[in-house]
């Protein structure tokens, strides 16, 4: 088993390794920016770090500065979390080049997987099914006009080393290629420094479907189910759940199956996501990520398998200590992440210092934070404030858990989504489990429109 790790993140990713490694024994070294002296990971670690200033890039990007840390308080492994370093993969390479254990999958597994056009090839070949497009990157307008009239419109231009909804342009017809293409690639460029773009057909409407797979070196790869993350907005995900609503069970079955040729097909190692466009009972493989992500907590509620724990294991260079014969999925368990942002304001974020903080609480509930009282949320990070997550023995009784935490969740200081996320557990198309993508742009005037009646009412009162 690993005997320290260095923690290359922040926030309740952060606190969430640093629980996993103390209940196996690991010791761990925390990092931090200047932003984040006070932060409660840094509080909680048994050594910690400072690695650069508030900017992202002078700290938790800033590699060397990583490896040096590591090397200096006596590291074996470097755990990076989501975001900032966990899929670059020349990050991978520089902790296997400095005698570290990276955990996560190799540097040529990232590069595989991370290219989202490469992957793509990668998936035709494995006979997992994709999203009709280009056949790897399109360099230039041209290109793009002509894989787009191959496979009609709409289309969608896609950053190849995308993530998170960035580089990524709807065109509806032809005379919106050229301005899309100028500007995915340069938000692709100034999120991930690489401007390479493919094409896809645009699928209207579908659901977002993923299946979380584990993989050990030692040849075994299963999956463990699969989470519905169709409630989203500007691509980004705001409530998930698992399982997935409304699957037959041979649906699932083929999901899963193609999550794990997916994973073999990079060579991977660890734990990572196949993500899937699902249209009606067809589904098409969208990306793979190649790290922990931010809902895998649903998974570990519905299976009772620590992910974490199973990171730690691997990278250890453990065998996983199940079959997939032993993945069982009991109830429903769902997320709903609370960001510090006004709904009512396009989503703008909306940072600032944590007044009073009340965290619902019951059998079945946990919530995953980084905040305490009196605490402040930097902007220069995320906006995810808070991670709500319930376990139901159904689905009913997972929403109507849910709604009961968002009533008791109490955080003064900034705005949240919060009551937009209460509003979306009442919805008829939610309850029903009949949500696709395009929900949150359908719905958002009335739901919002409800949160005004709602405080003029309570205001007269």
């Amino acid at each position: 088993m690993l005997r320290r790790v260095l923690i290359a993140n922040r926030g309740e990713i952060a606190l969430r390794i640093l629980r996993a490694c103390r209940e196996l024994g690991i010791e761990t070294v925390a990092v931090y920016s200047e932003a984040d002296a006070e932060a409660l990971h840094v509080q909680l670690a048994g050594q910690a770090v400072c690695v650069g200033g508030a900017r992202a890039a002078d700290s938790y990007l800033n590699q060397q500065a990583l490896l040096t840390a590591a090397k200096g308080t006596g590291c074996d492994a470097i755990h990076p979390g989501y975001g900032f370093l966990s899929e670059n993969a020349d990050f991978a390479d520089a902790c296997a080049d400095a005698g570290l254990a990276f955990i996560g999958p190799s540097g040529d597994a990232i590069r595989k997987a991370g290219s989202k056009s490469a992957a793509r090839d990668l998936m035709r070949a494995a006979n997992v099914p994709v999203t009709p497009g280009s056949n790897g990157p399109v360099t230039s307008v041209e290109e793009a006009l002509a894989a787009a009239e191959a496979v009609g419109y709409p289309v969608l231009l896609k950053a190849s080393a995308g993530g998170g909804g960035r580089g990524i342009r709807r065109c509806d017809a032809p005379q919106d290629l050229p301005s899309a293409y100028a500007g995915a690639k340069a938000e692709a460029d100034a999120c991930f420094g690489n401007g390479e773009l493919y094409l896809e057909k645009l699928v209207l409407a579908p659901r977002h479907v993923e299946v979380q797979i584990l993989a050990d070196r030692h040849g075994q790869t299963v999956h463990l189910g699969d989470r519905d993350c169709s409630v989203q907005r500007r691509n980004q995900k705001l409530i998930e759940e698992a399982p997935a609503p409304g699957l037959s069970a041979e649906l699932r079955e083929a999901m899963g199956q193609a999550a794990v040729r997916a994973a073999e097909a990079v060579g991977y190692e660890g734990a990572g996501t196949v993500e899937f466009l699902l249209d009606g009972e067809k589904f098409y493989f969208m990306e793979m990520n190649t790290r922990i992500q931010v809902e895998h907590g649903v998974t570990e509620l519905v299976t009772g398998i620590d992910l974490v724990r199973q990171q730690l294991r691997i990278a250890s260079g453990l065998a996983l200590d199940f079959r997939q014969s032993n993945v069982k999925i009991q109830g429903c368990a769902m997320e709903c992440r609370v960001n510090a942002e006004d709904p009512a304001a396009d989503f703008q974020p909306c940072p600032g210092k944590v007044g009073f903080l009340h965290f619902p609480g019951g059998a079945g509930v946990r919530v995953d934070s980084c905040l305490y009282n009196g605490c402040a949320m930097s902007p220069y990070y995320d906006s995810l404030a808070a991670k709500i997550l319930v376990h139901g023995a159904s689905r009913l009784e997972a929403i109507r858990k849910m709604r009961r935490c968002l009533e008791e969740f109490t955080l003064e200081g900034f705005p949240t989504n919060a009551e937009l996320s209460y509003e979306i557990f009442y919805h008829p198309t939610f309850v029903r489990g009949r949500c696709t993508t395009a929900f949150l742009d359908q719905n958002l005037p009335s739901l919002l429109d409800f949160h005004r009646r709602a405080r003029e009412r309570e205001a007269e009162t």
